[in-house]
């Protein structure tokens, strides 16, 4: 799942653009990983905080990142990964949006399960392809965005089924999304697991993972376990950090695509 092959140039979805995300490299995962508990955090921070002051920058702050990203016509590092972070914030509070209404962790994890199958169907209907080496078209970036978003709510609503619902709590709720990531990383390097299959996988995984390390370091110990370093720490913590990473990239730029083939759907 690791791979800086280049995107290809598409004649689906309208105007061909640059590629509009970057090179899958180790620290892509890294900072993926990074993005989804400093989310959670910061969400949960927020939400305990000042209900309004979550939900403005929830949804103002996704809807300025996303109008950013969408306005470029290449990948850029910082603005690409502005809009990761924000979509990790804004995934968390609707995944426990929908669960203060009453619908149980169970079934709001099948429910957002079913809205990114959902996507995925549109998405290969409508461009054949659900590679992200094709993200070279508008209508192919929205598809991804609107993936992207699914995706981190149905981790968020899996990560607290098995850390709340199932009460198994945070530290093991780590260790079961770790070895669950693993899973399609080992069946693309050994067992020959279509990439695409294995990305998005693992890429739906990064968000209870990350998600249930951030709140065990977070969390009290009476809630799940935690070590209770706080929210707001830690969600201050993973954004240095994810900040350091991404002005890395931002001056190596090893992460970016160049058009130069095509990849099978």
């Amino acid at each position: 799942m690791t791979s800086t092959t280049t995107a290809p140039v598409s004649t689906h979805g309208g105007t061909d653009l640059a590629a509009k995300v970057p090179a899958i490299t180790v620290l892509f995962w890294v900072i993926k990983t990074l993005t989804t508990g400093m989310g959670e955090a910061l969400s949960d921070f927020l939400a305990n905080t000042n209900l309004v002051a979550a939900i403005a920058v929830g949804v103002l702050g996704l809807a300025a990142a996303l109008w950013l990203q969408l306005r470029t016509r290449r990948y850029t590092a910082p603005v690409y990964w502005l809009a990761v972070a924000m979509v990790a914030v804004f995934g968390t509070m609707a995944a426990d949006g929908v669960h203060l209404v009453g619908l149980p962790y169970a079934v709001t994890t099948v429910f957002y399960l079913v809205v990114v199958g959902v996507l995925f169907f549109c998405w290969h209907r409508s461009e054949g392809t659900l590679s992200i080496h094709s993200i070279t078209t508008r209508r192919r970036e929205l598809f991804y965005w609107a993936t992207v978003l699914a995706s981190f709510a149905l981790g968020t609503a899996a990560g607290d089924f098995t850390a709340d619902q199932l009460r198994l709590g945070y530290l093991p709720s780590v260790a079961i999304f770790a070895v669950a990531i693993a899973v399609p990383a080992v069946g693309w390097r050994f067992f020959r697991l279509n990439p695409v299959v294995a990305f998005w996988v693992a890429y739906v995984l990064t968000r209870p993972l990350g998600a249930s390390i951030a709140d065990w370091l977070g969390k009290p110990a009476a809630h799940g376990g935690g070590l209770g370093l706080g929210d707001g720490p830690v969600a201050g913590v993973a954004a240095v950090i994810i900040a350091l990473l991404v002005g890395y990239l931002a001056v190596r730029r090893t992460d970016v695509q160049t058009p130069t083939a095509r990849h099978p759907a």
